[in-house]
């Protein structure tokens, strides 16, 4: 197994690898507008998975959904090499990953180019005073806003308690349309929707093998 230097070194050469760090901000991106065209050479949906980790969720979904092109995104480069080798080996040509920020995510994107969003486990940032780091706060939402589509879903995955009921909270207060929830996926989930427990990343896998409930919300603007 390569180190996480090695990692880190191979992430750069792969060829369904892309980054965006600070110092891009001024130049702007180029894929910016441009993912279908430049990157997947096709006009199918774009969906993102921020905080993407090893990719586990986002490689399953690319195999099970040869229709739409998957994103990764995380800024650990060690992490992303896990999926995106994966990928490369399993040929997936549907699927990228990108190294950012997600508080940089709004420069990565054009308005209406992205059509589905998951989140999945994120740090919950449990401390009152970090709740501005939350993946769902209105700060993020409003980042989210500038690239979704009208139409467009954003879908989180949680073991947190206090995350799930923030978000509800903040969709209420931000008046946005609350498709669907539950506090436990794995015993509500509906019978056409059984994607939805069948793909684990490593901390679902983990979390649901302690009997620890998962939660899921459905939104949009």
């Amino acid at each position: 197994m390569p180190t996480k230097l090695e990692k880190f070194d191979e992430y750069k050469t792969l060829p369904n690898c892309f980054t965006f760090l600070f110092n891009d901000l001024q130049n702007g991106f180029e894929l910016k507008g441009n993912w279908k065209k430049t990157v997947f050479k096709n006009e199918n949906p774009i969906v993102l998975e921020l905080g993407c980790g090893k990719g586990e969720y986002s490689v399953g979904l690319a195999k099970q959904h040869k229709e739409k092109n998957y994103i990764g995104i995380d800024i650990k480069s060690n992490r992303i090499w896990s999926g995106a080798t994966e990928a490369a080996d399993l040929r997936l040509e549907n699927i990228a990953f990108l190294r950012t920020r997600i508080d940089f995510i709004d420069y990565c994107f054009a308005q209406n180019e992205v059509d589905e969003i998951w989140i999945t486990f994120p740090d919950p940032q449990p401390q009152s005073t970090r709740a501005r780091k939350r993946l769902t706060h209105p700060l993020f939402l409003n980042r989210y806003k500038k690239f979704l589509k009208p139409n467009g879903i954003i879908q989180l995955k949680t073991d947190s308690t206090s995350l799930y009921e923030f978000t509800l909270e903040t969709l209420t207060e931000q008046q946005l349309n609350l498709h669907w929830h539950t506090n436990n996926l794995y015993k509500n989930c509906p019978t056409n929707r059984k994607e939805l427990i069948e793909i684990k990343t490593h901390y679902e896998a983990l979390f649901t093998s302690r009997g620890e409930d998962i939660k899921f919300v459905e939104f949009g603007f």
